[in-house]
């Protein structure tokens, strides 16, 4: 799976997690960025994103990503 088609996925799973449709996602976007999107609901992020993915993260993975772009990145990676 290439960058752009997970971070569609990636982008489907905000939307619902944080229920916002219109929510469009760039490799840029941090929480800050983005209402609703807290500790609480980062960890729903998580945890949807494993499950979607059948991948696990890392604690120190989790902690080190900056933006979604890093985000998409580390589940490219995983899931070759």
């Amino acid at each position: 799976m290439n960058k752009e088609e997970t971070k569609e996925q990636v982008q489907e799973i905000f939307r619902d997690i944080l229920d916002d449709e219109d929510l469009i996602l760039t490799d840029n976007t941090t929480a800050h960025d983005v209402d609703g999107w807290d500790s609480l609901s980062h960890i729903q992020l998580v945890v949807a994103m494993e499950k979607h993915f059948k991948i696990k993260f890392t604690a120190k993975e989790i902690l080190s990503w900056k933006n979604v772009g890093e985000l998409i990145d580390s589940i490219v990676v995983k899931s070759v």
